[in-house]
């Protein structure tokens, strides 16, 4: 494992789940049934962290930090990705790990987030 500290984060908050898309060469987090995170590689090799995030949020992310871009293969406006050899503030990672997981499970079923929040 490649960066134990954005598994831990990622896995540290409640009812999220992890597992590994080999053909993606990429590990995902859920919440639910509901991807909040993917830890990969872009086309270049570099890796990347793409996190869920509020449309208005990743253009403000992205105009603060070099290192955040568009989502890498995913829609734009509610995806971004991080560059990690740019950005490896782990307390940053996990406050965009904690974003992307508050933004899918709010659009969880109520019954869904009772469910998870125990």
């Amino acid at each position: 494992m490649k960066y134990p500290t954005i598994h831990e984060a990622a896995l540290s908050l409640k009812g999220a789940t992890h597992d590994y898309k080999e053909e993606w060469g990429a590990d995902r987090f859920f919440i639910g049934e509901k991807m909040f995170a993917m830890l990969g590689t872009n086309k270049e090799g570099r890796d990347i962290l793409t996190v869920k995030v509020e449309p208005n949020q990743g253009e403000i992310l992205r105009s603060e930090n070099t290192a955040i871009i568009p989502g890498y293969y995913m829609n734009k406006s509610h995806w971004v990705s991080v560059l990690l050899d740019e950005e490896n503030n782990a307390e940053f990672l996990a406050k965009l790990l904690a974003h992307g997981y508050e933004q899918v499970l709010r659009k969880l079923p109520k019954y869904r987030q009772k469910e998870i929040e125990g």
